[in-house]
């Protein structure tokens, strides 16, 4: 594959985010979730890897995340979502773009995206939603997931590697993401990381 000098920087952007989520100790913004549960106290709760009801944590982490303040914008969110599970990624690129062009703060509309680009096998697109994603929210580990598998994808394992673990930091009960880790360290290990 060809890195395009956008790519380049979009990677680089993207190692600098991954970098200042695990640098900032993963500080949470001032949100709740639907219970009124403080999204701090959610987020340290799923990084407790002895979490028995992280289940339950994801799901109301996810829940908040999904919440624009706008029915509009959340409909607009469902929307693209249902059109990537129905694998018409150009529908869904469509309601998307409307979503992150009318709320630019929204980090739930950038990651739909990215994850619709990703389905596209627009890599480079991908890794530019997912570094607005993770500026906007850096605890997001989905996000963070997503950088690994594409970094996966091309062949770069160090930094996969990286972004998977900056993913485990912050929620360590995603199983494939532990699997990802444990091929990698085996393939890359003796490699300068």
């Amino acid at each position: 594959m060809r890195y395009t000098p956008v790519m380049i920087a979009f990677v680089r952007l993207a190692n600098l985010l991954v970098a200042a989520a695990l640098a900032l100790g993963l500080s949470a913004h001032a949100s709740h979730a639907a219970g009124g549960e403080p999204l701090e106290d959610l987020y340290r709760q799923l990084a407790d890897p002895d979490t028995s009801d992280w289940p339950r944590v994801e799901v109301e982490i996810t829940r908040a995340w999904s919440r624009s303040g706008s029915s509009s914008m959340d409909l607009l969110l469902r929307r693209g979502r249902n059109a990537i599970r129905a694998r018409d990624y150009e529908a869904a690129i469509d309601h998307l773009t409307a979503l992150v062009e009318q709320a630019p703060d929204f980090a739930e509309g950038w990651n739909a995206r990215a994850t619709a680009w990703y389905a596209m096998g627009e890599y480079g697109l991908s890794v530019e939603d997912i570094a607005r994603t993770l500026s906007l929210n850096p605890h997001h580990f989905g996000a963070l997931a997503g950088l690994g598998a594409i970094y996966e994808r091309i062949g770069l394992e160090s930094r996969a590697l990286q972004a998977y673990r900056a993913a485990l930091a912050i929620h360590p009960h995603i199983e494939t993401v532990m699997q990802s880790v444990e091929r990698l360290e085996e393939r890359t290990r003796g490699q300068a990381i």
